[in-house]
C-alpha cells in the first residue's frame, strides 16, 4: 500500500542521513553530524506516525505526536521521545550557534541514539 512504500522511504532517508553521519564524524564535522543524525531521528518518526495515519509538517508537531502516541502509550520505549527533544537542541546549535558548537562526543551521542532508534523502529514495524 501507498504508506507502507512512504514509511519505508522515511526510513531510507534516516539510514542514509546515519551513513553520512559515519564520515562526518570521521571528518569532525560534529555540528553537521549532530543535525544529520537529528534528521535520522525525525525521519523516523514520521514514519512511525505515519504507519497510523498521522502526517505533520512541523519539527515540534512530529516529536509532540511521537510523544503522545508511541511514548506515553510505551508503544516505544519512552526514552526515544527524550533523545528526539535532546537532540533537537543540540541540532540546534549545531546548526545556528555562533558562539557555541557541538562536541564530537555530543554528536557521537546523537548518532547512537539515531542507531538505536532505528533499530527499535524496524522491529516494532515488522510486528
Amino acid at each position: 500500500n501507498r504508506s507502507m512504500s512512504e514509511q519505508e522511504m522515511l526510513l531510507e532517508k534516516a539510514r542514509e542521513n546515519l551513513k553520512a553521519t559515519r564520515l562526518l564524524i570521521q571528518e569532525e564535522l560534529a555540528n553537521i553530524a549532530a543535525s544529520r543524525a537529528y534528521y535520522a531521528m525525525f525521519y523516523i518518526a514520521e514514519a512511525l506516525l505515519l504507519g497510523r495515519d498521522l502526517v505533520f509538517t512541523s519539527h515540534s508537531a512530529v516529536i509532540a505526536a511521537y510523544g503522545k502516541e508511541f511514548a506515553r502509550t510505551k508503544d516505544l520505549d519512552p526514552k526515544f521521545h527524550r533523545y528526539l527533544i535532546t537532540s533537537q537542541d543540540i541540532r540546534q546549535t549545531g546548526d545556528y550557534g555562533v558562539e557555541n558548537n557541538v562536541s564530537l562526543a555530543e554528536a557521537s551521542q546523537v548518532v547512537a541514539w539515531a542507531d538505536e532508534f532505528l533499530a527499535a523502529a524496524e522491529v516494532y514495524l515488522r510486528q
